[in-house]
This record gives structure tokens, sequence and C-alpha cells, in this order.
């Protein structure tokens, strides 16, 4: 992609090593450089991650048989609270952006930091400071909040849990969001590199470019919101609460107009991911470079607007409820494209299934699962019969923990290596993909059925007729649970066993893979000169056409 050589920095000393002007803890903590952000965003979101799922698997394990399992129902009704806020707040919208985008952005534009290095900086600390604030609700006097992670009202204003603090965190997190997402705009704006007009800019960062504006433009609203639920709470000033003159359809409005694009500035980052993935081990250029790019910046724009098909039995007028079904299937076509796009890409390539690529074949399969439901929840008729039950729950995990989860584990194996210098065990990586894989599709499937045949999701308990479901569900929770801990614990082992990796360990064409693994401190010798597109292997491609 650059005329820089593939070893041009390997003689300096990498990020870790590199004398940073402070030594010890405090190197990191006051650090403004962009990978050692990333990898303490890193860091925090899988202690985040690692509770969200304990949660999850003790719900599971309630879920396992009718009636009294393991807990009692105020303590199901907080694990569900806490599960959602962490997996979404803490994980899931942060995940891709803050982590990978924070240390690979810089270096696929060819730049040597983001645009606002210190700013960068205070976005981990509010991050940091909102996590901490969720944690610390759960020992406070009054208990952990139960509102699920919605907040919504009147409930949320009449609880006597402790809401306030579980808010507070939500609001500060969207300040972290949002400075994440202009740091990336201005960076992705002034610092390309020479010669890298728009379109020779990765997939990735054209996927990150779209999010950041969804971040930008949306999370005022939701910061707005939760703010007002807690003047509420503290003042009763009857916003939202019907018993003192308010609305809730109104909070419902304002949440989702949020809440919606937030799927998008999920799930975005993992489809850049798979664009950015295919090509390396398929050996191909990818297919339709611009569809692809121009199709995040649809999903973003008509992902805005399409936020009431959560909303379709609140008593929505029939022109409403026409004009938010069609957008919902107006949504899918871009999404369509980018899936249509990497399957051709696919088509005749030499493919190579290393790990990260066996994510992304899983997320594919699994996404076009979460987006073929999400058109039959877009569809009116389908929507009343199954709103608020198992099947919006099945759909949302195969689009949340389906899609950008696996997306994120596909981001975490490719990029390993120029992360941290090292090569993890393929077989066990392997290994943990398949017991993963097996493991979420039998926990979150059977919730369609469940769904369709009338379980209501959050609740504590049901009918003995859906217990077949539960158990198979729950079962599927231990697999999931045994492939997550295989995958962390071959990283944790790489990260000190593993053997040194390569510059360029997968033959990749875009300008991570031209630097030393890991990156130095400053991550180029001299700014590269931009001469070709990101995912030229038009060479691979001519030796495979004389060989046939």
């Amino acid at each position: 992609m650059a005329s820089q050589s593939s070893v041009a920095a390997a003689v300096e000393p990498d990020f870790y090593t590199a004398a940073q002007g402070r030594s010890g803890i405090m190197s990191w903590l006051l650090t403004t450089d962009h990978k050692r952000i990333g990898l303490m965003y890193f860091a925090a979101m899988m202690v985040f991650f690692t509770v969200a799922v304990i949660f999850g698997f003790l719900m599971r394990l309630e879920m396992l048989s009718p009636g009294r399992t393991i807990v009692e129902p105020q303590t199901y009704n907080t694990l569900f609270t806490l599960h959602g806020i962490m997996m979404i707040f803490l994980f899931i919208i942060p995940g891709l952006p803050a982590v990978f985008g924070n240390f690979m952005l810089p270096i696929l534009v060819g730049a040597r930091d983001v645009f606002f290095p210190r700013l960068n900086l205070l976005s981990w600390y509010l991050f940091i400071a909102g996590g901490l604030l969720a944690l610390v609700s759960l020992f406070l006097p009054g208990g952990a909040a139960d509102t699920g992670w919605t907040f919504y009202v009147p409930y949320s204003v009449r609880t006597t849990t402790n809401v306030i603090p579980a808010l507070g965190a939500a609001f500060i997190l969207g300040f972290s969001s949002i400075l994440t997402g202009l740091n990336f705009i201005v960076t992705i704006h002034r610092m390309r590199a020479p010669g890298m007009s728009w379109y020779k800019m990765p997939l990735f960062v054209w996927a990150l470019y779209s999010t950041a504006w969804v971040q930008i433009l949306a999370t005022p609203i939701i910061g707005i919101t939760l703010l007002m639920v807690i003047v509420e709470r503290v003042f009763g000033v009857g916003i939202f609460d019907p018993a003192l003159g308010g609305d809730p359809v109104l909070y419902q409005h304002l949440f989702w107009i949020y809440s919606h694009p937030a799927v998008y500035i999920i799930i975005l980052p993992a489809l850049g991911v798979v664009s950015e993935i295919i090509p390396v081990f398929a050996r191909r250029t990818i297919f339709g470079y611009k569809f692809i790019a121009y199709s995040s910046i649809a999903i973003a724009f008509f992902g805005s607007l399409v936020w009431a098909h959560h909303m379709f039995t609140v008593g929505m007028s029939n022109t409403g409820m026409f004009v938010f079904s069609l957008l919902t299937f107006l949504v899918s076509i871009p999404s369509a494209i980018k899936v249509f796009n990497w399957v051709a890409t696919l088509y005749k390539g030499s493919i190579s299934l290393e790990a990260p690529m066996l994510y992304i074949l899983a997320f594919i399969v699994q996404f076009s699962i979460g987006g073929f439901t999400g058109l039959m929840l877009g569809a009116l008729a389908v929507n009343i019969h199954v709103q608020d039950t198992y099947f919006v729950v099945g759909h949302f995990h195969y689009v949340m923990f389906g899609g950008t989860g696996f997306g994120l584990f596909a981001a975490m194996h490719y990029w390993f290596p120029k992360m941290f210098g090292r090569m993890y065990n393929r077989r066990a990586a392997f290994v943990g993909w398949l017991f993963t894989t097996v493991g979420f599709n039998l926990l979150y499937f059977p919730f369609f059925f469940l769904g369709y045949l009338g379980m209501p999701r959050r609740y504590y308990d049901y009918l003995p007729e859906y217990q077949a479901y539960h158990v198979i569900s729950t079962v599927g929770s231990w697999i999931l649970v045994a492939g997550l801990i295989v995958m962390f614990v071959n990283l944790l082992i790489a990260l000190r066993k593993g053997g040194k990796a390569p510059a360029d360990p997968w033959g990749g064409r875009t300008l991570e893979w031209t630097i030393a693994s890991p990156p130095p401190v400053e991550n180029f010798h001299t700014i590269p000169a931009i001469t070709h597109g990101p995912y030229d292997y038009s060479h691979v491609q001519e030796h495979a056409t004389e060989r046939s």
C-alpha cells in the first residue's frame, strides 16, 4: 500500500519499552499514546465483560427450571439489568472503536497519533469513571438498579433501588463516546498520509468514520434524556411520569432516537472488521470497495430514522407504523450490499481458515440470521405477535453478540500479533472458536421458538411447556462460557510464552503490516506515501488465473 519498507521502523524500540517521559504505572495512566490508551480500554472492558458474562450465566442457571432455582425474583431483575448495562454501555458500544479504533486508526491512515491525544486520554478517564460508578451502585443502600438497561419510566422514576448512580454512569459514558467520535473524525479529515484519498482508505476507517458521526449526533439525546429522569426522580417535575402529568411514551421516543442508532455504533465497526479481514484471508482484492464504503454511510443515515419500530405496540398511528416499517426494510439494503460483496470477495479466493477468518465466517451467518429476524420484527403483523417476547431477545443477541461480539473476537485474533508482538496457539484458537460458535447458537436460537410460542422476555418464571427450550439454552451457555475461557486463556498464555510475531504474519496490505510488531512509539519512522489501494491482491489473482 505504501512505498515504505516493512522493516523501516524495526530498529526503533516498541511503545511498551520506549521511554515516554515517565516510568511505571504512571507512564500508562498519564500517557497520550493512542496505542497505550487503546490497551487500557481493552483491559477495563475485559473486566466489565467478565462480570457481565457471569451475570448472564447466573440468569441462565435460574431459567433452567420453573420456579426458584438459585436466586429470588428481585435478584434476577438486578442481574438482567446489570448484565444489559455492562454489556451495552461498557463493552459492546465502546468495544471496537475504543480499543481497535484507538490502536489502529492512526496507523491505518499513516498518522503518528490521533489529532487530540489529551482529549483521547480524557475520554478513557470518563469511561473508567462511568464504569466505576455503575459498579459502586451495586453496594450502595437500596440495592442495584432493577429497571432493565432501558430504564423505562414510570418504573425507573418510582423504584427505590439505586437508579440515579446507574443513570449517572450512562450519562458520563456518553461524554466519553462523544469525545472519541470527535477525535476520530478530525483525525481522518486532517491526518491521512500523503496520497491517501478517501477511496484509498481502509474500509475499517470508513466504518469508524460513519460510527463517529452517529456518536456525535445521537449520544447527546440519550444524555439529556437520562438527565431528565434524574431530575424527575429528585424533584418530581412530571416530565415522563403519567401520575404527574408526564408522558412515558415521550421517554421511549427519546430513548430509542439514540438507542437504535447506537445499534449501528455497535455493528458498523464490526462490519468494517469483516471488510478488513476477508481480503487478507481470501487473497483477493475486495469486491465493490465503493459500495461497501458508501453502504456504511447509508447505514448510519437510515439507521437514525427507524427508532419507532421498537414502539409499534404503544398506540402509534397507522401512518406512523407504516412509515417506520418501510424505513426498517430500507435500512437492511446497505447491510445486504455488504454481505453480497463479502461473499463475492470470497468467491474463487485462496481462502485460509485462520482463527480471524473463522470468526468472520461465523459472523456472516449469525449477522444474517439477526438481520432476517429483524426484518420479521419490522413486519407489523409479526411484530405485534412477538413484541416483548424471547424472539426479540434472540434477534438482539444475534446482532449484538453473534455480530459485534464475534467481530470483536475476530479483530482480537487478527491484530493480536501486531498489538502484542506475540503469536497465539492456532489449534487452541480453533477450539475456542468452535466451542464459542456452537455454544452461542445453542444458547440463543431456541429463543426464537420461545418467543413465537409466547414466552415473555424479562420474566423470572415460566410455564412448564417452555422448559425444554430453556434447558437447551442453558446447556448452550455452558458451552459458550467454556469457549470464551479457552479463547482468553490461549491469548493470555500467548502474552507470556507466545512466539515472536513477524511484522506481517497474515500477508496483509494495509499500513499496520508495514511496521514492526509491536509498533514503535510514533508508528512510522517517516510518514508513508500512499501509491495504491489498501487491498491490492491482483498479483495473487493473476498467478491463480495462470495456474487454472
